[in-house]
């Protein structure tokens, strides 16, 4: 049997991409028969997960000093998984493979700070040690090529997963922002590379809708955003819900007029294939992975002027009413093509490989 040790730490941190492709993937794995892998997970507290997932896996205790570079995991282990490029943990002896999972390397344009630099030098030595990269989306892999020194390896690409996989009954959630006007929606960790300003200015020209936006704004650009929308006098038309729950999510995407996601630099992009599922009219930027997520059922913007994202909002909004029941069946089969099962079976095959 196979020791597979998942380094797994922030699983628990579903307001971030990477928690939320720890728990899903991970969650996947459970429902899989793996009798010839013995699969380790690496948590701070693990209780809550023993009770979810009981034996399918083994338990590590995650301690902070795993994160000091002369620290490390001790044990032996026949495959090792850095299941996100910016974790500082390492294995104090060497896997017999060491698999790489890369979502972005967007921290590569950073190098005028010295947070950017130091993960990049980081990066550089994970994919010098790795025996095989798996890539999130071809874009993650086309950026990483464009950034660094990608060894002569192996390179899988192996798309997430939709993390909608169960209908929540949400008669039951009483939102915290006013539902007085039909309302886009959007949702994502505060980042520069979100680029919520940009509909926050859009939303000066379009008065009879709101703007309802979920996710942690108490951070850097959360109050940039705060700031504009009071700039703008528009704190009765944008709403910032800050992290909502499952259900909370699934109501604001189910009662929305559109979903709108004009981020810069995702690796992949979870949101968009959320609102999917609910049949909602996508609207993306044309940069970084999204045209890969969104494909031909999304509706893009290639800039960020506000009259211009207004004009494609609209005239897509109408062509989407004119035959709302095939664009909605065309989003929901777009949904269903990202699921965690394929891709918890394509990276069970890696480790066996």
């Amino acid at each position: 049997m196979r020791n597979v040790f998942l380094e797994s730490h922030n699983l628990k941190n579903l307001a971030s991409g990477f928690g939320v492709f720890n728990y899903s993937l991970i969650k996947e794995f459970a429902k899989i028969p793996t009798e010839d892998l013995n699969l380790i997970l690496n948590l701070k507290n693990f209780s809550d997960f023993k009770e979810e997932f009981g034996k399918s896996f083994q338990y590590h205790r995650y301690t902070f000093i795993q994160r000091q570079s002369w620290a490390g995991v001790f044990g032996k282990y026949d495959v090792w998984h850095c299941m996100n490029q910016n974790i500082k943990i390492e294995p104090i002896s060497k896997p017999k493979k060491y698999i790489l999972t890369v979502h972005d390397v967007n921290f590569a344009q950073e190098l005028n700070s010295k947070k950017g630099i130091e993960r990049t030098k980081r990066f550089q030595k994970k994919l010098n040690r790795a025996d095989e990269i798996t890539y999130i989306s071809h874009f993650a892999k086309e950026q990483t090529h464009s950034f660094f020194e990608v060894p002569q390896i192996k390179e899988t690409i192996i798309y997430n997963g939709n993390p909608i996989t169960e209908i929540l009954d949400i008669s039951t959630f009483q939102p915290n922002v006013p539902l007085n006007k039909p309302y886009f929606y959007s949702i994502g960790d505060f980042l520069p590379k979100k680029n919520f300003e940009s509909l926050i200015h859009m939303m000066q020209l379009i008065p009879d809708y709101n703007l309802i936006i979920s996710g942690n704004n108490k951070k850097e650009y959360g109050e940039k955003i705060e700031r504009l929308i009071k700039k703008l006098n528009l704190q009765n038309q944008v709403f910032l819900t800050g992290r909502v729950s499952e259900q909370g999510k699934q109501f604001y995407m189910q009662n929305c007029e559109a979903f709108l996601f004009p981020s810069i630099g995702e690796g992949f992009g979870l949101p968009p294939i959320e609102a999917m599922r609910f049949g909602k009219p996508v609207f993306l930027s044309n940069l970084a992975s999204l045209p890969e997520v969104g494909g031909d059922v999304a509706f893009y913007w290639e800039n960020f002027e506000p009259a211009y994202m207004r004009k494609i909002l609209e005239e897509n909004l109408n062509l989407f009413s004119r035959n709302s029941s095939e664009f909605q069946e065309k989003l929901k089969q777009r949904a269903a093509f990202f699921n965690w099962h394929d891709a918890a079976k394509h990276y069970l095959n890696v480790y066996r490989s």
